[in-house]
């Protein structure tokens, strides 16, 4: 995932997909619980972070990063509003349902030509193993993620041999 072939699917994506592949990519919130759900209120542009205070998992209320072209999305979505749902369903109080976002993967996958495994849900992974392989930092790519488990974060760790190439080298220099 770390080559951008999860972007292939934006230009063909209709909307909300292809605000939510980028959320997905530089947030790492889980699309039904966390993503899909997110309201306004939870949104703080001036601190550029978001609050989840729905998840699976106790750890995962937590204050999420935005990244540049997240927090134009958040801001363009809530249009000067302060309060509801950020992805609104055509259904009054609700957010965007499953089926639809699905819909939308489906044929954006098949008209990108991408591989039938790779499904919205690697957007999480590729975040994690994005985060983890520039910062190092592990604690902080399982706080950003909502991971209470080291054995979850753990699969967002990829061995490159190029950095165990580097450290080899740099100990006989």
């Amino acid at each position: 995932m770390r080559d951008g072939s999860l972007l292939s699917p934006v230009p063909v994506a209709e909307q909300p997909l292809k605000d939510i592949i980028i959320l997905m990519r530089d947030t790492g919130m889980r699309n039904v619980r966390e993503l899909y759900r997110m309201r306004i209120e939870y949104l703080d542009f001036d601190s550029g972070t978001i609050f989840n205070p729905t998840s699976k998992t106790k750890k995962g209320r937590r204050f999420i990063p935005m990244s540049s072209r997240v927090k134009l999305i958040l801001l363009s979505r809530s249009q000067g509003r302060s309060e509801g749902r950020v992805f609104a369903s055509v259904k009054k109080s609700k957010h965007i349902g499953i089926s639809l976002v699905n819909r939308q993967w489906v044929a954006a996958s098949k008209a990108a030509w991408l591989p039938k495994d790779l499904v919205l849900y690697c957007a999480r992974h590729d975040f994690g193993s994005f985060v983890l392989s520039k910062t190092g930092n592990l604690k902080a790519t399982m706080d950003t993620m909502g991971h209470t488990d080291i054995k979850s974060a753990m699969v967002y760790q990829h061995p490159e041999l190029e950095v165990v190439r580097a450290a080899i080298n740099a100990r006989h220099i």
